[in-house]
């Protein structure tokens, strides 16, 4: 298995970044927060979580181990493949998911696309014991974005995560005003994650 990833970022797409590893492009499906972190040319390390199907050979990068593990233990629930769990990492950062599985708050996990009443109370009922409690720390902080840039980010973001270029229009316009000089591009994509659950 490929536990991590380290090479220059030769690019960025919507839900992934290929990383040049000895002249190689290995293409690694992270989360928006995740890509807002890196930079075309620049040299980035990923831990990787490897999901290998009959068809194809998927790898998953994270900002930290934390996330990665979180990621792997979420699918031992019922119903939670990769691309769901990744989802749930992209609406919730780590200790937000442990708080709402810890407090059964069934609201909270049904923000995430693909994730419905049922769903939720099933994961919470098989990961209750098991996910632990919160760390304290928070995930890597991500690096201002060029002006105007969160924007296209936190649009793409959107897209990836299942919602219509309208509604993700929508809710970037919605956050604008939380942006700032140094707009954090994680931040404002869950800010706008948390419009669109509430419309």
């Amino acid at each position: 298995m490929i536990a991590f990833v380290r090479g220059e970022v030769a690019a960025l797409t919507v839900s992934s970044a290929v990383l040049e590893v000895g002249g190689v492009g290995l293409e690694v499906l992270c989360t928006p927060a995740t890509l807002a972190t890196l930079r075309p040319g620049q040299p980035a390390t990923l831990p990787t979580s490897m999901v290998v199907r009959e068809d194809s050979l998927t790898l998953f990068g994270f900002l930290d181990e934390d996330e990665k593990s979180l990621f792997e233990l979420l699918q031992t629930a019922s119903g939670v493949g990769p691309k769901l769990a990744q989802a749930m990492l992209a609406v919730l950062p780590p200790d937000d998911l442990r708080t709402a599985v810890a407090a059964e708050d069934v609201k909270t996990l049904t923000r995430v696309p693909g994730v419905g009443q049922k769903g939720a109370q099933r994961i919470i009922l098989e990961l209750k014991d098991r996910i632990g409690p919160p760390t304290g720390r928070r995930p890597g902080s991500v690096p201002a974005a060029p002006a105007g840039g969160w924007r296209d980010q936190v649009h793409q973001g959107l897209v990836g995560l299942g919602w219509s270029a309208r509604e993700a229009e929508q809710a970037v316009e919605a956050v604008a005003p939380q942006a700032g000089d140094q707009p954090d591009v994680g931040a404002l994509l869950r800010a706008a994650l948390r419009t669109l659950s509430k419309a």
